[in-house]
């Protein structure tokens, strides 16, 4: 049986039904050999993002340079609670109470979705190296005169509940290191996609986008940042005027047409025009941000056409910022929720003729995965003692380790 009896027992009768598992290889424990200590090289990387439409949790081979996705769930989000995060991240809704009691639920519920992941292979906690907890933001600022950043999902929960050592707070030591605190994929995407010979760019299509430029040389400069927004607009739209979460592959977007002018008042905030580093959030990009913006134009264009346009709003300054900054690119990698749109998919090919855009199915990573793998992968740098940020990305000062380890091992 389990280690933590109770603990599991009680999380057996929460158990949620499972959702499918994509790219799943269960290896037989046997094959594979230990890399840090006496324990195998098995890693689950925890995210939930911007949309909150779920925790994504995938159970990672990192015993080769090639990652292997094992595993993967989404754990759902209760409705009451995902309203509660939302309100608590618009601005003077952060009422401490709220805020540390959603942080203690949270990390229950990041338990159960690693305790659910692990139930549905083969696998036992033991053989589970770490955990790697991105958490959910709540407040992302890096740009004030005292930046700061806040995920929460108390790590110190997860460990106790799953009996797993586990690495949370990444972004924190990069800030203070005098960077972004984000984005923090760009170190996997280079370990993982860049080759030599390969001029490429990794696009993650999540609430926010952002790109990580992969030159063809290896020990050339990564480049990345956030661009902008990526379904976090088109999330919020749909679910105000069809109650939905999501506009599933763009179906009601296609029905309007590109507003012009509402096109170009959304393309004129400066932060599209900033230079990096930078990175952004629903502290900027969030409907009364688009409100603001409808405000003026008359007539007020129909739902479907404003959906239409916030589509080409985030095909569009993706664009832009791969011209911009990696004219030399030929092909695109998008990976995240946005890579099941195909109208994003489309509107980002014709903002880049010369490019093939793609997912990161080409080369046999699940791009609903990317981001969870990314976070176990920098969970296993944190054991190691190697740095998880790219100063050339976030702006830090220097390369540092991201996390603080949580439990009784290491």
């Amino acid at each position: 049986m389990w280690s933590r009896e109770p603990c599991w027992r009680r999380a057996r009768n929460r158990r949620n039904p499972l959702l499918p598992v994509m790219n799943r290889q269960i290896r037989n424990s046997k094959n594979i050999q230990p890399v840090i200590g006496n324990r195998m090289p098995l890693f689950i990387g925890l995210l939930s993002g911007t949309s909150m439409d779920g925790i994504d949790a995938a159970l990672v081979d990192l015993s080769t340079s090639d990652p292997i996705l094992i595993a993967s769930r989404v754990h759902p989000l209760p409705t009451r609670l995902r309203q509660r995060l939302v309100a608590v991240c618009e601005h003077g809704r952060d009422h401490v109470d709220e805020l540390a009691t959603l942080d203690a639920l949270l990390g229950h519920l990041f338990a159960d979705a690693a305790i659910d992941l692990i139930r549905q292979t083969d696998h036992h906690p033991k053989e589970i190296r770490a955990i790697g907890s991105h958490g959910q933001t709540i407040r992302h600022r890096p740009d004030i005169k005292t930046p700061f950043t806040v995920q929460i999902a108390d790590p110190n929960i997860i460990a106790e509940r799953t009996g797993i050592t586990t690495v949370a707070d990444f972004r924190r030591r990069d800030m203070a290191a005098g960077g972004q605190g984000a984005p923090l994929a760009p170190a996997f995407h280079q370990a993982v996609f860049q080759r030599e010979g390969k001029s490429r760019v990794v696009a993650n299509i999540g609430g926010v986008a952002n790109i990580t430029i992969l030159p063809s040389e290896q020990n050339s400069r990564i480049d990345g940042f956030d661009t902008g927004p990526g379904n976090t607009l088109l999330d919020a739209w749909a679910m105000r005027h069809l109650g939905v979460p999501i506009d599933t592959d763009g179906r009601w977007a296609r029905q309007g047409k590109i507003h012009g002018e509402l096109l170009r008042k959304l393309r004129n905030d400066d932060y599209f025009s900033g230079p990096p580093p930078k990175s952004t959030g629903r502290e900027r990009f969030n409907p009364d941000w688009l409100q603001a913006r409808l405000a003026g134009i008359h007539p007020i264009p129909s739902p479907a056409d404003i959906q239409r346009t916030l589509h080409e709003l985030t095909s569009a300054t993706l664009g832009d910022a791969i011209t911009h900054h990696a004219p030399a690119c030929r092909e695109v990698l998008v990976c995240g929720g946005g890579a099941k749109n195909p109208l994003l998919l489309q509107g980002l090919q014709q903002q880049l003729p010369n490019c093939l855009v793609d997912t990161t199915n080409r080369y046999g990573i699940d791009p609903d995965w990317v981001e969870a793998m990314a976070f176990a992968w920098l969970a296993r740098q944190r054991l190691q003692g190697l740095p998880g940020n790219m100063p050339s990305v976030t702006g830090a000062r220097r390369p540092v380790v991201l996390g603080a380890i949580h439990g009784d091992g290491i």
